[in-house]
Order: structure tokens, then sequence, then C-alpha cells
């Protein structure tokens, strides 16, 4: 199908996206990569009247460590993050994901804040970073200066299916993840039914130790519930343990039991769960392999 009519606009700076955001009200959408809106448009089931294309925007283009952060701009592509050496060596979870989002073609324009602001529980970033604990940063209209900054944790961003914290007149700037130090290891497995598709299922696990002992977990699930779903008690369960693989099969039946799969051509329920309980306790021992120095 054609999209219905709507203007196009390229601004040069964010203070200018966001000046034009707040103009164009309501009816305006963000085009960053597109592979979400411009299907959805095709569908109409989105029917902007206003595009505000921030593809201009390189300097929301990197991927640095500053501040006890990982920083990674929100224009950053898929591509990028799935080729970095300093994601490859510190932070292999980041190309775990990327690396099964949809196909190279789409990865070449396809961002990791638009992964993220879309709001989508079947995007596969969402469940990495609420493992990681990262935090959102957004700009709006507002401040004494001109444009506010505003950090939101993780776990307030998600607020259903397709909806977030971030609001129309704002922009997603910047993903921070806090820095990985001392003994630590995450993974992300996703099961789909061929390369390129959504999950039927995924999990993501972050581990900290000290010595032998698991001193902080994160746990969270991919597509399997109407945001991307931290397994809390999977979590604490392995706090204190040396999450030998009993602790992680353990951990995993908790992960499965907090999903909320909605059975449909990609399985049953059942199905999920039992996919949801194999992923989890594969991504914590992939994680604990890393923390102790394998890849």
């Amino acid at each position: 199908m054609i999209p219905g009519s709507f203007d196009y606009h390229a601004p040069a700076t964010l203070d200018e996206a966001i000046k034009l955001l707040g103009e164009l009200g309501e009816d305006a959408k963000i085009l960053a990569g597109g592979h979400s809106l411009i299907p959805m448009m095709k569908l109409r089931l989105a029917e902007p009247t206003n595009l505000v294309d921030i593809n201009g925007l390189s300097d929301l283009n990197y991927i640095k460590e500053e501040n006890g952060y990982l920083c990674i701009g929100a224009m950053t592509r898929e591509a990028t993050l799935e080729t970095s050496d300093l994601v490859a060596e510190k932070y292999p979870i980041l190309k775990d994901t990327s690396e099964v989002i949809a196909d190279p073609l789409v990865r070449n324009m396809a961002t990791v804040g638009g992964n993220i602001a879309h709001g989508d529980p079947a995007n596969d970033h969402p469940a990495t970073m609420v493992a990681l604990g990262a935090e959102i940063v957004i700009k709006g209209p507002g401040g004494i200066f001109g444009n506010r900054e505003r950090t939101i944790a993780i776990d307030d961003f998600f607020k259903g299916p397709l909806m977030t914290a971030l609001e129309q007149n704002e922009i997603l700037t910047e993903l921070r993840i806090p820095m990985n130090d001392g003994k630590s290891g995450a993974a992300y497995k996703k099961l789909e039914r061929k390369v390129g598709d959504y999950a039927i299922a995924g999990a993501a696990a972050a581990l900290r130790f000290d010595g032998d002992n698991c001193t902080s977990a994160g746990i969270a699930l991919t597509n399997v519930g109407p945001t991307p779903i931290r397994a809390m008690e999977a979590q604490d369960a392995l706090v204190g343990t040396t999450v030998s693989q009993e602790d992680a099969d353990k951990a995993a039946e908790l992960a499965a039991a907090a999903s909320q799969p909605v059975g449909d051509h990609r399985g049953s329920e059942e199905y999920k769960r039992a996919m949801v309980k194999t992923l989890t306790a594969r991504a914590i021992m992939l994680a604990k392999e890393r923390a102790e120095g394998g890849n």
C-alpha cells in the first residue's frame, strides 16, 4: 500500500527538531531508521501529516565510555553497534542483540534509539537494556536556557505495547549503560522462526561477581508480555550463588513463570514459556562464562 500524504521536514540541529515537534503537534512523527514507522504508514496504521527526519543529526551517532557509562547516541546504526570493537570487547551482549535484529540491509539504517523509542516488546534492545540497568536520556522543550534534558531509568520508560514515557515533543538522544567494572558478564539469547523475524521469545542476562559469588543479576525477557519483562524473582535467586547450572535452571524456571506470553502463529503459551526457560538458562551460563573471561 501507499502511505497517506505528509509534509517532510529535515532539521539541521536537535534544537530545531524539538522546535518543529512542538509547532507541528500530535500529527508529527520522528523519522530515524524508519523500519518501524514506514511499514505502519504503508498499512495506514500510522498516518502522520508531518515527518521530522533526524537522520542529519550526526552528533547523535556515537559509542563512547564517559563518566562511568557506556554512552550510545540514539542515531547510532545497528550495523555500527554490531561492528564496534569496544562493544565486542567489553559489551558483547550488545553485539548479541544487534546481530539478530532483522537483516544486514535493515541494520545498515535501523537505529538503536529507534529500537527503544518505538516501545515494541518484540524488539530486542528493550530486554537487553532492562537487564543492563540502562538509563534513557531525553531532550525536549522547557529548559531555562532553551531545551531541557531528563534521564529516565529503563524500568520506568516502557508503559505498554508501543507506549513509552517519551512525550510527543521530546526526542530520545542517548542510552547510558553502567560501565563494566570488576568481574561481570552479560548475554542475550533469542529464538526466531527464521533469520530476521521477531522473537518467539528472548532472554537477556547480566551478572556481577565478587570472587565466585554473584552479587547482582539482571534478567529480562523479549516478546512474552506487553512490555519487556524484568524477571525479579529469577534475578534474586541468583544473588549469593556461584551460578551453577542448577542455579541457572532454577532461575530460568522463575523467569518462565514471570513471562506473560500470548499464543499466536509463532507458538502456544506453553511452548513460549518452555522457550523462555531454555533461553534464560543459556543466557545466564554464557554471561557467567564471559565474566570468567570467555567469549
